[in-house]
């Protein structure tokens, strides 16, 4: 049986937060230039000119991308061949975060007691783990460092069944609708539909793991996602708000099978800083 240590999971995601806040994926990346060349705004051209040079400066001086330098939400496909020595698995995930904040100079943005004295941790911890039990051999870490400006948009509704897919396309227009600019657009829409109130929210952000643009394997939720889309870039809020025609560089959304007397829909949005980086072990 394949062994993992600890220590291994601790190096690895310590690496990847820094990796993360510094570098864009070559996915927004690409994202970002097939947007300046749909923009018809000048001055969104300009503002997604900025989002590309910001990049190439945080990438060349390996500094943060953002000043919020995020949530970090960590999910862990674990397989079932493996075994995990030498610790605690969160307790790695934890320590591995604790060192890649503290080595790369990032700010620390997690506090306790949430509802009154609010005292931040002081090295970004807790992260936020999703675990999975999967096939295989392997271990596959996910890091995502994400931004409250767009996180503080989330919302989450248990629609009639009866609104059926309008009532989802018009749900997630309005919450990208009524975000406005706070959360940094252009933006990824992750859309989580199905499952219970907690399974769809957790969907909706998973949803944001996948490459920028690339569509739902199922025909049925990839036409819905680009509905959605065709939509959202006729609101007219535009790069950083400052209006124009692309507000939204794609939707991603992820369904699971539901209660008959329902349908559970979540919007997690992602600003154009979408930071994601993964290795498997």
């Amino acid at each position: 049986m394949k062994e993992i240590d600890c220590k291994k999971i601790t190096e690895t995601v310590a690496r990847l937060c820094q990796e993360a806040n510094y570098y864009l994926g070559e996915d927004v990346l690409a994202a970002l230039r097939r947007a300046m060349a749909k923009e018809k705004s000048p001055l969104g051209r300009r503002a997604l000119a900025r989002m590309l040079e910001n990049a190439e400066i945080a990438a060349e001086e390996k500094i943060p991308l953002c000043q919020d330098t995020g949530i970090v939400v960590v999910y862990l496909d674990i397989g079932q061949d493996i075994h995990i020595v030498g610790g605690d698995v969160n307790e790695a995930v934890h320590e591995g975060v604790r060192q890649g904040y503290n080595q790369g100079y990032l700010r620390k943005s997690m506090v306790t007691q949430p509802f009154s004295a609010r005292v931040n941790t002081n090295d970004n911890t807790p992260a936020i783990i999703h675990t999975e039990i999967v096939s295989g051999d392997n271990l596959h870490i996910a890091v995502m460092a994400k931004g409250e400006g767009s996180e503080n948009t989330s919302r989450f509704t248990i629609l009639n069944p009866a609104d059926g897919r309008q009532g989802v396309i018009d749900f997630a227009v309005k919450t990208v609708d009524e975000a406005g600019s706070n959360p940094c657009p252009p933006v990824i829409v992750g859309l989580g539909i199905g499952g219970t109130a907690g399974r769809t929210l957790v969907l909706a952000k998973k949803a944001l793991l996948r490459k920028v643009g690339e569509p739902n394997p199922d025909p049925e939720i990839a036409a819905l996602e680009r509905d959605i889309l065709h939509r959202v870039n006729r609101l007219g809020i535009g790069p950083v708000g400052f209006g124009g025609t692309v507000t939204a560089l794609a939707v991603h959304a992820e369904v699971s099978p539901c209660h008959i007397s329902a349908l559970p829909v979540a919007v997690n949005l992602q600003c154009h800083s979408a930071r994601v980086k993964e290795e498997v072990l």
